[in-house]
């Protein structure tokens, strides 16, 4: 990951005050969709932030950042407005400020543009935030960084680089540049990254990692242990990942567009996963079970030959970053129950009933 502009996990959230929360659920302000979860002791049910049922008393209700802390909590999901299913379309705000990014000439949208543009800044960095987990500074500097390497790599001269970026310091560039990939703008020709974009599908927001050998990550957001992910790709790539377009990143969320919709059962992007031999072995043999089919862990150690490697082969499924495009989560305990699948069981099983309807 790159610290500390750029942070593609979700981390420990500070929340609004409870009464700033408590006003938003009552205004059912969508500024503050993604923000916060809404506990209600009375029924034991959790809402989004624009919930439209009854509102219930402050007394009874308490405030989550995310859906596992209100699952942790003992609630469970509002059935009216349902904060585990799908995920709300990008703000109008936030695509106007992502647009307005990539239109700026040096990438750069300061607060007096957004006032220009009849934003206010503080307006625009809680949406943004609520919205991507980052601020919108935050972007725009790694957007800056990612696009100033492409550049650099492509030969354009240090200097014209820096200054087409708004550096106005040689030495301030050459420090930001060398904090995000390791290296400082002349030495950067081999440098590597990881282009990054985050994708909304009706079992919630995933991210995906790639570059030009193929499709590196696709993880849930919410995923455990996709901060670990995140750093042992960049540091066994030797990389950097910024946000950024790349065909396979536009391929691939085509392609979840498609299973969702139930147009397509199964991936063709090219992918390059990141992992030992072993595990090499194991993700293809998951891509060998059919979808709407399911393998248990001892089968699949039959198959790869190793009788007695059913705890090794679940070591690998946890392994595998690459969800849903490697079906990982295909794979269920001999006796059919589910077990072991970091993106939350309820998402297994969704995902098993989307495919035995499809598949077909």
């Amino acid at each position: 990951m790159i610290q500390p502009d750029f942070t593609l996990a979700a981390s420990v959230q500070t929340l609004p005050t409870p009464r700033t929360m408590y006003r938003a659920l009552s205004r059912r302000d969508p500024a503050y969709e993604g923000v916060f979860f809404t506990g209600v002791k009375t029924t034991g049910i959790f809402c989004r932030p624009t919930c439209k049922a009854k509102r219930p008393r402050a007394e009874n209700v308490e405030f989550f950042p995310t859906v596992t802390e209100a699952l942790h909590g003992g609630y469970r999901p509002c059935r009216l407005c349902r904060p585990m299913d799908g995920t709300r379309p990008v703000p109008p705000l936030v695509e106007r400020l992502r647009r307005a990014a990539e239109a700026a000439a040096d990438g750069r949208v300061t607060d007096k543009d957004l006032a220009a543009m009849g934003v206010e800044p503080t307006t625009a960095r809680r949406q943004f935030k609520a919205y991507h987990g980052m601020t919108f500074h935050a972007y725009q500097r790694a957007r800056r960084m990612g696009l100033a390497l492409r550049e650099v790599k492509a030969g354009k001269p240090v200097i014209a680089v820096q200054l087409d970026r708004g550096y106005e310091s040689t030495s301030g560039f050459r420090e930001a540049f060398a904090r995000v990939f390791g290296a400082p703008p002349r030495g950067a020709k081999a440098a590597a990254c990881l282009l990054a974009r985050r994708m909304e599908t009706p079992l919630g927001t995933m991210l995906a990692l790639a570059d030009d050998a193929g499709l590196r990550l696709l993880e849930f957001v919410d995923r455990r242990g996709l901060e670990r992910e995140l750093v042992g790709l960049r540091r066994r790539l030797k990389c950097a990942i910024v946000p950024g377009n790349h065909a396979i990143l536009d391929q691939t969320a085509v392609q979840l567009s498609e299973y969702f919709s139930g147009l397509r059962t199964e991936f063709t992007i090219p992918l390059a996963p990141v992992g030992s031999e072993f595990q090499g072995r194991v993700w293809s043999e998951l891509g060998r079970i059919p979808p709407g089919h399911t393998r248990s862990y001892a089968e699949m150690a039959q198959r790869l030959g190793i009788p007695k490697g059913p705890r090794a082969i679940g070591r690998a499924n946890g392994s595998n970053m690459l969800a849903l495009v490697i079906p990982c989560h295909r794979v269920i305990n001999a006796d059919g129950t589910l077990n072991g699948y970091a993106g939350g069981l309820w998402r297994k099983q969704r995902l098993l009933e989307h495919e035995r309807k499809y598949a077909s």
